[in-house]
Parts: C-alpha cells; structure tokens; sequence
C-alpha cells in the first residue's frame, strides 16, 4: 500500500525559503481544536495532545479502509481579541486554533469515527472530544521561513510587512505558522516555522 506524503505533494504548503514570497492556496481538509492561553501551558499542551491523537487514529482507520498517509506537520492560527498589538497582550488571553491537514480522501464521517474510537481507547485526553474536521482555502498569502526561536519571529514578520508594503497587500486572514522541527528534539536556535499570512490588494479607492 503506498503512503501519501503531502509535504512531498503539496511542497509550496510545507516549504519556504528565507525571504518573503507570494503564493496561493485552495481548500484543503483539517483536523482542528481551538483554545485560549498561554502557548507554553497545559492548556495548549493537552490540545495539541488530543489533536496529534485524533490525526493518528484517523491514519489508521484509512489505512484500514486501504489509503494510509503519513501524519504531516503541526499547524497554528494565532489572534487576540483585542485592539492592541498581539505582544502587548497578557499569552494567557491568546487564542489559537492548532490544525493538522489530512489528505481529500479522509471525509467528515470517517474523521468523526475515527475520533469516536481514538476517543475510547485514550480516555485520558478528554479535548478528543473537541477536535473537529473543517475545510480552509486561505487564497493568496504571503510567506517566508523563520529559522530561530518564537520570541524572535516578530523580525520575521516585520520583514514581510515590508514586502506586503511595497506590493500593496493587506493581510485578511489570520497569522499561521507551521512548525517544521519538533522543539523537543532541536535547540531553539534550529527550529523552523513557515510564517503565513492571508492577503488581498489594498483599496486605493
């Protein structure tokens, strides 16, 4: 049985270099759980959890139903409800969304069995329940590789609000980041996490 790996079929998805760069991307399905905190939290920790568990049990059900994949990356939308600037806000008030992207063929009621079952043998992750299958197209974004610690991806960001600048782009969707490396394995030094951001034209009406 062959195993579909996306960050080999969708390489503009999972791959980056280091300066900003224009793409685009159509709707693709999801696992997803949504939550509010601090990133380095317990909150956060058993979300992702349940997620990666869901994602997991979902592979071996289509496996079983003869399409197996290789669980891909761990993503994450970030935004804050409030008027100021993301990192002037207390991380305990930040809300996220982690994602983890499935191939076409895992449907809505094959992610929802498989999270049922995933459900009753890990009965110690109770956000299993929580974990939902959307679709997402987040259309023409902009995107660039920040290679380093989290703290100093606002570098990253300012750089490509720069080239947004000069091209007239406004972000319309929320800031995404996929993480490449596991932070458990790599110093802080190493890690890699594709930056996104949703854009359209500016209005010069």
């Amino acid at each position: 049985m062959d195993k579909l790996d996306l960050a080999k079929t969708y390489k503009t998805y999972y791959k980056s270099g280091t300066e900003p760069e224009l793409v685009g991307f159509g709707e693709a399905p999801y696992l997803t759980i949504a939550g509010q905190g601090d990133p380095n939290g317990e909150r956060f920790a058993q979300a992702a959890a349940a997620l990666y568990a869901a994602a997991y049990g979902t592979k071996a059900l289509g496996k079983a139903h003869g399409t197996d994949f290789m669980v891909p990356k761990l993503e994450g939308l970030w935004w804050v409800e409030s008027d100021k600037p993301a990192l002037e806000v207390p991380r305990q008030e930040w809300r996220w969304k982690l994602l983890i992207r499935m191939p076409d063929f895992v449907t809505k009621a094959l992610a929802a069995k498989a999270r049922e079952k995933t459900a009753l043998k890990k009965k110690e992750l109770g956000d299993i329940a929580h974990v939902a299958y959307e679709t997402m197209a987040e259309g023409l974004c902009v995107q660039m590789l920040h290679v380093g610690p989290y703290e100093t991806e606002p570098e990253t960001v300012e750089r490509m609000h720069a080239y947004m600048e000069v091209r007239r782009l406004v972000q319309n969707g929320l800031h995404h980041e996929i993480y490449l490396t596991d932070p458990r394995k790599t110093p802080p030094s190493g890690w890699k996490t594709i930056l996104r951001f949703p854009v359209e034209q500016r209005d010069l009406s």
